[in-house]
């Protein structure tokens, strides 16, 4: 289920292995960040492929419910992906925003989404 990335001092980053598991729902989430926790692991990387198609439609809701989740674990979360597929602006303003932030970042490579995770 797991790739594990041992980063020494600030903590060890679980990857969702690609294809393992569609990510459909709030419910689903839960079930990674405990693995990912009892991993011990302090962030985890997932693959934009591995979302329900519902996820990349903010109308649905279902972004906000499972980042919500991230925070309220305090995990921190990388999704790495190619974006440019997501022309609406607000999908854009929110990524960018998230970006700037630490909880959750929107990165094109797994070298990427590490090192913006180990900071």
């Amino acid at each position: 289920m797991f790739i594990v990335h041992s980063h020494g001092p600030i903590g060890d980053i679980a990857e969702l292995k690609p294809g393992f598991v569609t990510i459909g729902s709030a419910e689903d989430i839960v079930d990674i960040l405990g693995n990912a926790s009892y991993l011990n692991c302090n962030s985890v990387i997932i693959h934009s492929d591995s979302f329900a198609a519902g996820f990349f439609d903010l109308r649905t809701g279902l972004a906000g419910e499972i980042l919500q989740k991230f925070s309220n674990y305090r995990m921190r979360l990388a999704i790495v992906g190619d974006f440019s597929h997501l022309k609406s602006r607000s999908w854009r303003d929110f990524i960018r925003e998230s970006n700037r932030g630490i909880m959750v970042c929107f990165m094109p490579t797994l070298e990427e989404a590490i090192s913006a995770l180990m900071n």
